[in-house]
């Protein structure tokens, strides 16, 4: 009953905040209600429930490794959101409140499905709930991200759904029944059509490859990222992505079962790496520092995919990034939003000296560049040395050479964006444009937070989160 509320009392939040008449006080209800869902999140991940194999929903050990960190990252973003949303009051916040929370429940509902049809279902639902956030500021060129999100998403999703059915076909073909729940296709294992388990594999990884932003599927992300207000653009890099990545170990379980589990991972790793390498070329062309998040969120979706195909070792230190990534790259999104709000421009020709200017948003932008490039002692330092380990363990030495290259071009184009925007002298209209932006504790704390749970999650990593990312490595890696 509990996991049902968490998707229920953000979806009610919604209906409350679409209500509501002030929109002064309106905001508030995100962290009130963020909360809640944290809270719930907390019980459950303390005192997991048992889930029933024949379930559609449930708090399985998948959703208690995964759904914890997306509801922190949404707690902490949605006290950023109240002062934020009063420094943009000339924007009525009606719609955006109410699909901030309904968002939140979807992502639920995304990483509780057990049901491969549910699951599409949820993800479809959070990409049309996202589609009015990101053209909140209302300018020609958010209309034309969030178009390319909607087109580039849709069929990522069309194909999604098209592999569901094939799989469902497989099950069919192999003479199961049909059912769609992940318990069951997984137990009906080698008798499901191989070659059916296949095309279905490709369609869904494509599918939710799209909404991961893994490349070349990737293109929705530059413009999304870049035109999105940050607190969009962190839910977006740290819960809409995950609840693909998800998507994606789920159907491998399954394809596993079915004896394809080596092209899966053939091709997840291949995947993986040509992200990581296209994304670290774009890193070191690109000005803007909003679309440089951007990239670098491709980058860190091949770090997932890299980890997903290195067995049971690499799936735990995929999981490990998905809360380090998601921290760390939540408080680059937050500070970056500061020094967008302060310079009026993201590029590196227009904002410059910002270290000058905002100084505390600059030091959290200087130290979260850091951290996500895996400086120790942050946590994206140690969850990336576990798919080194992985890597070598599984006997991918070349891969892991190749994984090593991508993080150091990264690692140049990071830099030099980031010093670029915080070094060198403001232009006279950056400084009259800053002197409209104040520099409070409301819109320095949730990132200054976000940075701090990333360092503290590398320096003492809880024991029952490590034998929560081992519970689940259990669930899709069941022995016999």
């Amino acid at each position: 009953m509990i996991s049902l509320c968490l998707i229920l009392v953000p979806l009610a939040g919604a209906l409350l905040a679409a209500a509501w008449r002030e929109d002064r006080t309106r905001p508030l209800w995100l962290p009130i209600f963020g909360v809640i869902h944290a809270g719930l999140a907390a019980a459950l991940f303390l005192n997991p429930p048992a889930v029933a194999a024949e379930s559609w929903f449930g708090f399985d050990p998948l959703a208690r490794a995964v759904l914890p960190a997306v509801s922190l990252l949404f707690l902490v973003c949605s006290a950023y959101a109240v002062p934020y949303l009063r420094l943009r009051a000339e924007r009525p916040n009606r719609v955006f409140v109410a699909l901030l929370l309904t968002v939140l429940g979807l992502l639920s509902a995304g990483h509780q499905a057990r049901h491969l049809g549910l699951l599409w279902v949820a993800t479809e639902a959070v990409t049309l709930a996202a589609v009015p956030l990101l053209h909140f500021n209302g300018t020609p060129r958010a209309f034309e991200a969030t178009w390319k999100y909607l087109l580039v998403g849709g069929t990522g999703i069309a194909l999604s759904l098209l592999g569901s059915f094939c799989l469902g076909y497989a099950s069919l073909h192999g003479g199961g029944r049909g059912d769609l729940t992940f318990a069951a296709l997984t137990a009906q294992g080698a008798g499901l059509s191989r070659p059916w388990v296949l095309t279905a594999w490709v369609l869904l990884l494509v599918g939710y490859g799209t909404k991961m932003g893994l490349a070349p599927m990737h293109t929705w992300k530059p413009d999304a990222y870049g035109q999105a207000p940050g607190i969009v653009g962190a839910l977006l890099a740290g819960g809409v992505t995950t609840v693909a990545f998800t998507a994606i170990l789920r159907v491998r379980s399954v394809v596993g079962a079915a004896g394809e589990g080596p092209v899966a991972d053939r091709t997840l790793l291949l995947l993986g790496l040509f992200s990581m390498g296209v994304a670290a070329l774009f890193l070191l062309g690109t000005r803007d520092f909003k679309r440089m998040l951007a990239y670098s969120s491709v980058e860190h979706m091949g770090i997932l995919g890299l980890g997903a195909a290195l067995g049971g070792p690499g799936v735990a230190a995929a999981l490990f990034h998905v809360w380090s990534n998601g921290l760390t790259k939540g408080a680059l999104f937050l500070s970056a939003g500061n020094l967008h709000r302060a310079a009026g421009e993201p590029t590196m020709d227009a904002a410059r000296g910002m270290a000058r200017l905002t100084p505390r948003s600059a030091a959290i932008f200087v130290a979260g560049m850091f951290a996500i490039t895996a400086l120790p002692p942050f946590a994206p330092f140690f969850s990336e040395l576990q798919v080194v380990r992985a890597g070598l363990a599984a006997g991918h030495g070349l891969a892991v050479a190749a994984f090593l290259g991508c993080l150091l071009l990264a690692f140049l184009g990071l830099t030099r964006v980031v010093f670029g925007v915080v070094d060198g002298r403001p232009r006279p209209a950056n400084v009259h444009h800053a002197r409209r932006f104040r520099e409070t504790a409301a819109v320095i704390a949730p990132p200054l937070v976000l940075l701090g749970l990333s360092l503290a999650l590398g320096l003492f990593t809880p024991a029952i989160l490590r034998e929560s990312w081992l519970a689940a490595v259990r669930q899709l890696f069941p022995t016999p």
